[in-house]
């Protein structure tokens, strides 16, 4: 967080000018070290506008939401490069090396990624590219989650959102599982960054695919965050806010349960009722 010096403006009267937190916004670009013909080669394959913090995360998410790996196993480092910021510390670019045994597909990786913090990666916008990633199956009616466990679900993320209650400013995805207990959870500018960080938290740990986990995100559900869900072998996406056309639709095509308006003792069931017990 950083902290300025605003002045506010409540109907006509002007507050004496007073210092607001506000939530840090930096680049970070994301390379990846793999070997190629016998040669180690580097590769910037993405920059993301993002919250600092939990970086190596963020990368390994990104890398395996983008099928670029498929486990922590072929990671051999993380690590940061570069030059750090300008007045800080703080460095902007992250290097995966990869086990020298992988193989990674050039011409996907001709592709760079803009990702702002407002938006996920541009492209992805059709079902059958990610039928074409192989996704772990879904078991249909697992887990089994009750209503009470998912309405309280919103307050145990508000309790650990300790950045947002400082800024009002960050998204964060929070990972549980069917008994409501908390697993982990993330905040970012943008909420496919935070999704990436939750899930290159477990892969790291080995826990992927996680099929007993159920997904809270503090805003709307989009096709990106379902998609992300997919590949993690997330069954259940749960989202304070509504999701959209293009989400339902995915979800209801690979058997993930889609939650909307989870909020206030109440929610939207869209797809996959069947998890859902009264």
């Amino acid at each position: 967080m950083i902290e300025l010096p605003v002045r506010c403006v409540n109907g006509a009267a002007v507050v004496p000018e007073h210092r607001d937190l506000l939530a840090v916004e930096e680049p970070l670009e994301i390379r990846i070290g793999f070997v190629s013909k016998g040669a180690r080669m580097h590769q910037s394959i993405s920059i993301t506008m993002r919250t600092p913090g939990d970086d190596f995360a963020l990368a390994a998410g990104f890398l395996f939401t983008e099928s670029i790996i498929s486990s922590a196993d072929q990671i051999e480092g993380i690590r940061h490069c570069g030059k750090p910021a300008p007045g800080s510390e703080l460095r902007n670019t992250v290097r995966v090396d990869l086990q020298s045994d992988v193989t990674v597909d050039l011409k996907r990786l001709e592709r760079h990624f803009y990702t702002s913090s407002s938006c996920g990666v541009c492209g992805k916008t059709s079902i059958e590219a990610l039928q074409m990633k192989a996704c772990p199956v879904l078991r249909p009616g697992h887990p089994l989650v009750a209503t009470s466990i998912i309405h309280q679900l919103p307050e145990t993320l508000r309790t650990v959102q300790s950045v947002f209650d400082s800024t009002g400013g960050l998204h964060a995805a929070a990972l549980f599982d069917r008994a409501g207990k908390l697993i982990a959870v993330c905040e970012d500018v943008g909420r496919h960054n935070a999704l990436d960080k939750v899930i290159g938290k477990m892969m790291l740990e080995r826990q992927v695919p996680l099929h007993d986990g159920v997904l809270l995100v503090s805003g709307r559900a989009s096709f990106e965050l379902v998609q992300k869900a997919l590949m993690a072998g997330i069954p259940m996406l749960a989202a304070v806010g509504a999701p959209s056309s293009l989400a339902v639709q995915l979800a209801g095509e690979f058997g993930l349960t889609l939650l909307g308006f989870v909020r206030d003792g109440r929610f939207n069931i869209y797809t996959g009722e069947s998890r859902i017990s009264s």
